[in-house]
């Protein structure tokens, strides 16, 4: 059973983390000091979408899973909800580089909208 909790709580938290990703340009003109964490998080973000690599998240998850006598993402709500819009399926290499090209180009526009404003 934690094992089950603990692999649901990492779902949400990857979820969570990439909604930062991909929104949490917009937290910085509120609170500048985020720009410290949202901008490595994005790098990182697109860094694994155009290199291809796996979120480390994935396998931990994956091993909380096994670890919990779970085979599959079947069942309950957060499998349910979150498990596609963090693994979608038929996820190729295109699509990979094109998700980080749509985060990269989100967070420039927002970044580059701060920096004028400070002009």
């Amino acid at each position: 059973m934690f094992y089950r909790i603990a692999a649901d709580l990492l779902v949400v938290f990857h979820a969570l983390f990439i909604l930062f990703v991909v929104l949490g340009g917009l937290l910085i003109f509120r609170w500048r000091w985020l720009i410290a964490i949202h901008l490595p998080a994005a790098a990182w973000a697109v860094l694994l979408e155009f290199k291809g690599w796996v979120c480390p998240l994935t396998p931990w998850e994956q091993g909380l899973r096994r670890a919990a006598g779970e085979v599959g993402y079947r069942g309950g709500f957060i499998e349910h909800y979150f498990i596609p819009l963090i693994y979608p399926s038929g996820l190729t290499p295109l699509i990979q580089f094109a998700i980080g090209l749509f985060v990269l180009s989100i967070n420039a526009i927002l970044y580059g909208n701060l920096f004028r404003r400070r002009r």
